[in-house]
């Protein structure tokens, strides 16, 4: 059976994989592993109310209190279980995934995502069909409504560029808020910075989040960039934990960039812990000579954010993200956060005193091809020589302008093939070359 858990919580279609009797006992290991007072917030999608009825009521099932926090993005939640004091914190939301599915994360007491050990708990926990005794009607829990969730993180996002002396006046941003929870706070953080927002995609009906909108469709957004003029595009996703953004002239700014504005801003302010910074095996080469060019040391962990975040509290380092645009910078939260990622960026930009075009020009994007090479062995892919044999031919031809990256997906029976080069041709020639013999061998 698969494991439960995935790198970001539970997650399935609601009503069918992602039912009301698996959130009522994911409910119940709330209150029990975590403790008795616990932060809930969702995202828009329709059966948010659904799993939060059920969710709730597992926690105070076995005597714990429910602090409501409605709407709200997911990077609120782990502040305001920080902020609030509480034992911890549960999201109902599936991120970038589209509107029938749903999901449920938790956050610890400090607002850190759960390690695998207490995962695996909670698992066995729900397989052996939840909680055993629960208390009598009198010792049944609560729900408290957080009434002022989205203000307390609005604030923390403001005052984060306030005290550094910094506002956003006289920016215009565009802003992209993908029918999700970025809805209730985004715009308003950046127009008490000072800034001009225009915005789309603010609304929301239950079944429009992510749907052809936000940070993993930026059409909309390039378009009303091009109809206001806006001098940066803003695109989260549904819990908005991440965010792109984009020039003028319509270039897609990804977490990669944003990281590398952000490092180097940090350097230059002397507050970049280790002098490192922190991506995945996935990130662009591009960012790695950026880096380096710049005396700043780079740390690769594998593919997801939680690998990102064990390698920067493991070390104690302050920036870390992934190219998806989902960025931790443990001075401000415990998480990705997009509007705080966004905000940081811009103070960057701004201390700068360049354009967002002019600014971004500190790393160079290298040309990189992605090939999935379905319907093979991927469990055979280690220590076979041939194809071994095939990668170590294109890095020789590459040399230190490219590099390549072979990797077995973790839930299809999928090898992924990615080279990155200084010339898109020669990315492409030697990931077809690589994708051929990994078809022949597996």
């Amino acid at each position: 059976m698969a494991r439960l858990f995935g790198t970001d919580g539970v997650r399935g279609v609601a009503n069918t994989e992602l039912t009301c009797d698996l959130a009522f006992k994911l409910g119940q290991a709330a209150g029990l592993f975590l403790g008795g007072h616990i932060v809930v917030g969702k995202d828009t999608r329709l059966s948010g109310d659904m799993l939060e009825s059920a969710l709730s009521a597992g926690i105070m099932s076995v005597g714990g209190t429910v602090l409501r926090a409605g709407i709200i993005p997911t990077p609120a939640v782990a502040l305001l279980t920080r902020e609030l004091y509480a034992n911890g914190g549960v999201v109902i939301s599936a991120s970038h995934n589209p509107p029938e599915y749903n999901g449920i994360k938790f956050f610890d007491a400090e607002g850190f995502k759960l390690p695998d050990s207490v995962e695996d708990e909670i698992e066995a926990f729900i397989k052996a069909g939840g909680a055993q005794e629960v208390p009598d009607g009198l010792g049944c829990g609560i729900v408290v409504d957080v009434e002022d969730a989205c203000e307390i993180y609005i604030e923390h996002a403001v005052q984060s560029i306030r005290r550094q002396g910094l506002d956003f006046s006289g920016i215009h941003i565009a802003l992209d808020a993908g029918h999700g929870a970025s809805a209730m706070t985004s715009a308003e953080a950046f127009k008490r910075l000072g800034a001009e927002v225009t915005v789309i995609n603010d609304d929301f009906d239950g079944t429009d989040i992510n749907v052809q909108c936000g940070s993993t469709h930026l059409e909309p957004l390039r378009e009303l960039m091009e109809e206001c003029g806006a001098d940066v595009g803003i695109a989260h996703d549904g819990d908005a934990d991440r965010v792109m953004l984009m020039t003028p002239s319509g270039e897609e700014i990804d977490g990669d960039i944003v990281e590398a504005v952000c490092a180097l801003d940090m350097k230059q302010r002397d507050c970049l812990p280790g002098n490192t910074a922190v991506s995945t095996v996935m990130c662009n080469l591009g960012f790695v000579h950026a880096m380096r060019d710049a005396g700043i040391d780079v740390v690769q962990t594998k593919v997801g954010d939680r690998y990102v975040l064990e390698e920067m509290r493991a070390s104690g380092y302050a920036i870390g993200g992934e190219q998806s645009g989902h960025m931790i910078l443990l001075d401000y939260n415990s998480t990705g956060d997009g509007l705080m990622t966004a905000c940081q960026f811009l103070a960057a930009v701004r201390r700068s005193g360049k354009n967002v075009e002019d600014a971004i020009k500190v790393m160079k994007r290298f040309p990189q091809t992605l090939i999935n090479v379905r319907g093979v062995d991927k469990h055979a892919l280690e220590g076979n020589a041939v194809i071994a044999a095939a990668v170590a031919e294109a890095e020789a031809a590459l040399g230190d302008s490219g590099r390549v990256l072979l990797r077995p997906s973790g839930t299809e029976p999928v090898v992924r093939v990615m080279v990155e080069a200084e010339r898109a041709e020669d990315a492409e020639k030697h990931a077809q070359a690589i994708a051929e013999v990994v078809k022949q061998e597996l």
